[in-house]
């Protein structure tokens, strides 16, 4: 797809994003006792946090999205791909600010250099495990922005296709047990690395909504 083309496709967004592929999210494959204790939701002890969902022309002026591969330490979510992003912090004049700051710390993103716009705030989710309730921030820039991985956060930058996630792009089922919980969940390939949870399920719901809008044939 032609970053010119999802510019166009993405002039209003709506409030609510089509659904995700089927499949992508995690379920519980094991007996009942294998399976983690409920996670309660209160709304007052849950954490804010945000993700920059941003969206680009690569030189070949195909849209390109900006993914990291985090460093593998102690912690709920060391080694897996994500949006640059994290908690909001006091100083954070609002979720929008997060996710540029944490962009600006994590791939060292130059929002003005890049000509960033921020588009809408996207679906939010809650991770159980780590009690954030994330909001991801759909954002696009008028040119490729130059980006380096902060060595203390991010292993590696990818930047694929956006193309890799409309409707019928490809993905693997994977069975696997996490923190000792057995797991299988829908996962797309990319650069060697697996995509899969809830930055699969945007990413997902971000290609249904560009499939939806009308554009060229081909585009």
């Amino acid at each position: 797809m032609r970053f010119v083309d999802l510019a166009a496709r993405l002039a209003n967004v709506p409030a609510t994003l089509p659904a995700p592929a089927a499949g992508l999210m995690p379920v519980f494959t094991g007996a009942v006792e294998a399976r983690p204790p409920a996670f309660p939701r209160d709304p007052a002890a849950v954490r804010q946090a945000a993700v920059l969902v941003l969206l680009y022309p690569g030189s070949d002026g195909v849209a390109r999205v900006v993914l990291t591969e985090r460093v593998t330490r102690d912690g709920h979510h060391s080694g897996e791909v994500s949006f640059p992003g994290g908690r909001a912090e006091p100083e954070d004049a609002d979720l929008t600010a997060t996710a540029l700051r944490e962009a600006a710390e994590e791939v060292a993103l130059d929002a003005a250099a890049a000509g960033v716009t921020v588009l809408a705030a996207l679906e939010r989710f809650w991770i159980p495990v780590s009690n954030y309730e994330v909001t991801p921030i759909l954002a696009v820039a008028e040119r490729r922005p130059v980006l380096v991985a902060s060595p203390d956060e991010v292993a590696r930058i990818v930047e694929p296709p956006i193309a890799a996630f409309l409707p019928g792009a490809p993905f693997e089922m994977v069975e696997r047990t996490i923190r000792g919980w057995p797991l299988r969940y829908g996962a797309y390939q990319v650069e060697g690395l697996s995509v899969w949870g809830a930055t699969a399920r945007v990413l997902s719901q971000l290609g249904a909504l560009l499939a939806s809008r009308p554009g060229r044939p081909g585009s």
